[in-house]
């Protein structure tokens, strides 16, 4: 486990184990002051995957039996089951038992605890689960590639700014930069659930690998800025990934 302390939070890096469904149920705690981030990369033997399906509910068997691909049936069904598990762990109760509510833009949560607050992302052969209590968490993975022209996608999807910081960079670490700038977008975008209604040329963010995570300015509310804050995660050589937290009410960057 890491442990990570930043301003008035904890972020704790937790790796889920090769464990069947029922001991991803132990009864775990989770603080107001902490965020918990499990991670899982490598691919899940098959009878694990028919074990943890047992959890998923009709309309969710369903939309797993809809993917074309048997990589991304087992992606849903592993990101999936584990969630349901690692929130009856927090919850003390069964899996099975949990009804999931979608808000407008489609961000899940539970009605019947709605202070426990949570965000899935994967990419690849790696997913994540983000953990929180009273507060808004959003998280983002993607395997970094070199197939693309990073030029072509900023002009589409990132502020000038971003535009600006990206192409002052040289060329060999372009590609590195457009993923640290796209996970740190796709996380804020995801923590407010407001998805894509939300222009990702509305905010500029850090995008330097080596630049601290940080939401640098939002349009048109400038203080929404400060109700946030932005982590960048290693959670893989070939991955970028990052977390972003709502903070208390009284907080300040």
């Amino acid at each position: 486990m890491l442990v990570c302390e930043v301003h008035d939070v904890v972020i704790k890096m937790l790796n889920c184990p090769a464990l069947s469904s029922r001991e991803f149920c132990q009864p775990r705690t989770l603080s107001n002051d902490e965020v918990q981030v499990w991670t899982l990369s490598h691919t899940m033997e098959q009878n694990m995957l028919r074990d943890l399906k047992r959890l998923l509910s009709g309309d969710e068997l369903e939309r797993a039996a809809r993917f074309r691909f048997q990589q991304d049936h087992d992606r849903f069904v592993a990101s999936r089951s584990i969630l349901r598990s690692l929130l009856a762990g927090y919850l003390a109760t069964d899996p099975s038992s949990l009804r999931f509510r979608y808000a407008e833009k489609g961000k899940p949560d539970l009605p019947s605890s709605p202070e426990l607050q949570f965000n899935v992302a994967h990419s690849g052969e790696i997913i994540l689960w983000a953990f929180a209590r009273e507060r808004r968490v959003g998280i983002d993975v993607e395997e970094i590639r070199t197939d693309f022209s990073t030029q072509e996608i900023a002009e589409r999807f990132f502020s000038p700014a971003e535009r600006q910081a990206l192409c002052s960079l040289a060329a060999s670490r372009r590609h590195q930069a457009f993923f640290h700038c796209w996970t740190r977008k796709e996380a804020f975008v995801k923590a407010t659930g407001d998805g894509l209604s939300l222009p990702l040329d509305q905010f500029d963010v850090a995008l330097a690998s080596g630049q601290p995570a940080y939401l640098i300015a939002t349009r048109p509310d400038a203080e929404e800025s400060r109700r946030w804050s932005m982590h960048n995660l290693d959670v893989h050589p070939n991955y970028a990934a990052a977390l972003v937290i709502e903070r208390p009410v009284a907080s300040e960057r």
